[in-house]
């Protein structure tokens, strides 16, 4: 199975680069294996992206914007909903890809479990800074 991402190499958009940035950056950090296909230069790939992309998730203009994720041939979807399988910890699914051995998919209460950790870090973090923020007004005066 090849992960398919549609992109754009030559596009205007900074949003558009950053999203195709964010799903190739996550793909290599995961080692999966994809394969990028330019829809700029190469006009196969772009009106085979247009016509595979399901009518209910083109936009109210019908032309869908890269990035666009497929499985093979199966649509997967585009950046939003691969974001959102990112937050949900369940790019695997998303990507129809079997997870590799020892990777645990997070229940609710361990997300809950690390989000406070991860709240607390970075209140810490603030006051840190803030003490930070003293010693240096201190060592001024």
């Amino acid at each position: 199975m090849v992960i398919k991402v549609f992109l754009a190499t030559s596009s205007g958009s900074t949003a558009i680069k950053k999203k195709q940035q964010d799903v190739l950056g996550f793909l290599e950090a995961l080692k999966i294996e994809y394969a990028q296909l330019d829809i700029a230069s190469n006009e196969e790939n772009r009106m085979w992206m247009r016509e595979n992309v399901p009518g209910e998730k083109k936009p109210a203009n019908g032309i869908p914007l890269p990035p666009q994720i497929f499985n093979e041939e199966n649509y997967c979807g585009d950046y939003d909903t691969f974001f959102d399988a990112k937050e949900e910890n369940s790019v695997y699914e998303f990507l129809g890809l079997t997870p590799p051995p020892g990777f645990k998919k997070m229940d609710q209460e361990e997300e809950d479990i690390q989000e406070e950790y991860v709240d607390e870090e970075y209140e810490k973090g603030e006051d840190d800074e803030a003490a930070v923020s003293e010693e240096e007004e201190a060592e001024e005066d």
